[in-house]
């Protein structure tokens, strides 16, 4: 049964930016979100050598978030590490728990588990080189780690990194859904998406129109040229996969092959667009 939760976050210097500190009630876990420039600020924090599992956050070269998941029996040494890297992040999350329970066998089994939970959310683009090993542990251990993984991923979601959540699609099968938007436009384009907490996902299955007006923004024709190249439209301009775009007029105008404002061109079964239902 689904219940509140109570989640106390201490954000550093007043900077939302920086350093932010989040526990939650009855649990031995802390969460650490530390901007890449403030990582000599956390070398003061006592917990700064603790074991545990981190995540790294930042953008590729066609601005897709990008996450590395990562453990560390000292989380500061390994961090510093990272430092030497190309600057492929700019965020850090650092997952311990406060009483330092946490060996090297418990990491293992997090490290492998976050990846999973990433691979399978298809939000971002990993950049591991390998699959984490996933270390055996006893039936006791996997209980507690288990219920700390889920306490982790909330407070990670919390702090605006949704990268471990799976996108729950099975909506999409309810054809009268009122909360399934479409489009039928000219070129071909035929595609339903509905509203979700960071954007509008388009639907894997969705059809894109085969062209680009002449008016389209050049940017615009970019990233149907890059979604193209990266197949997440292939050659006969279907999504392969379901896709989130930052916005509904952003999903509506790859699909349309021109500009568009997505909150009046997207509409449900009762014919009601984004605008409408927003008004009401």
């Amino acid at each position: 049964m689904a219940f509140n939760k109570t989640i106390q976050m201490c954000i550093f210097d007043g900077n939302p930016n920086g350093r932010i500190m989040c526990e939650l009630s009855n649990w031995n876990g802390r969460v650490y979100k530390i901007s890449r420039n403030d990582l000599s600020e956390f070398a003061n924090r006592p917990d700064c050598e603790y074991t545990g599992v981190y995540f790294l956050f930042g953008k590729n070269e066609d601005n897709k978030d990008t996450v590395y998941v990562g453990e560390a029996e000292k989380m500061l040494v390994r961090l510093k590490q990272h430092l030497k890297d190309p600057n492929y992040w700019n965020d850090c999350v650092v997952v311990i728990s406060k009483d330092n329970i946490l060996n090297k066998a418990h990491v293992k089994y997090l490290e492998n588990k976050f990846y999973t939970l990433a691979v399978d959310a298809k939000r971002s683009s990993i950049i591991n080189n390998t699959v984490p090993t996933c270390s055996s542990i006893s039936e006791f251990d996997e209980s507690m780690l288990t219920e700390f993984i889920e306490n982790a991923r909330l407070l990670v979601n919390t702090l605006g990194y949704k990268v471990f959540d799976k996108i729950d699609t099975s909506v999409v099968e309810k054809e009268n859904s009122d909360i399934i938007f479409h489009i039928a436009a000219a070129r071909g384009a035929d595609a339903k998406g509905l509203l979700v907490p960071d954007g509008f996902m388009v639907i894997k299955g969705s059809k894109i129109a085969k062209d680009t007006v002449p008016s389209m923004s050049s940017n615009l024709v970019n990233l149907r040229n890059i979604m193209l190249e990266k197949n997440i439209i292939n050659q006969e301009f279907v999504f392969v996969t379901d896709y989130i775009f930052t916005s509904p007029s952003l999903a509506a105008a790859i699909v349309m092959g021109r500009n568009a404002n997505g909150r009046t061109e997207w509409k449900n079964i009762n014919n009601k667009s984004i605008k409408d239902i927003e008004e009401e």
